[in-house]
């Protein structure tokens, strides 16, 4: 018999960024952003959901140690201790939680069967966090 689970794991790490948009001008960007147009970091916690069918017999749908490897790679080690603003995905879109959301989406969609994920949550800061489900 299966049952369907939703199975949650949670990471921290810590970056640096700044709200920027390159086409439009300091005041433009000062009003838009106010003071996360300067470069500021956050301790972030990010919390990854997969939804799948377990066979009772086995009672698991993904190995944790892998769930814990694909996140340390795909995402803890490309942007913990770093300035976001110098990586690739975020050089035409400033690197706001919801933009982090949706590029972190892809980088553990990529390691993970098709339909296996099913939310990213991503806190910022005690007031600020975002949900992901993908498009």
């Amino acid at each position: 018999m299966l049952k369907t689970v939703e199975l949650v794991r949670r990471e921290r790490f810590s970056s640096a960024h700044r709200l920027y948009l390159n086409h439009l001008s300091e005041e433009e960007n000062n009003k838009l952003f106010n003071k996360c147009v300067n470069v500021h970091g956050h301790n972030y916690e990010i919390f990854v959901t997969l939804r799948g069918e377990i066979d009772m017999k086995e009672g698991l749908f993904i190995n944790l140690k892998d769930f814990k490897k694909i996140l340390l790679e795909t995402v803890v080690d490309k942007v913990d201790h770093r300035y976001l603003n110098d990586l690739d995905e975020f050089k035409d879109i400033p690197p706001s939680i919801e933009n982090m959301a949706i590029v972190f989406w892809g980088w553990i969609q990529e390691k993970l069967p098709e339909g296996l994920l099913y939310e990213i949550r991503l806190i910022e800061t005690e007031n600020n966090s975002v949900i992901y489900r993908g498009e």
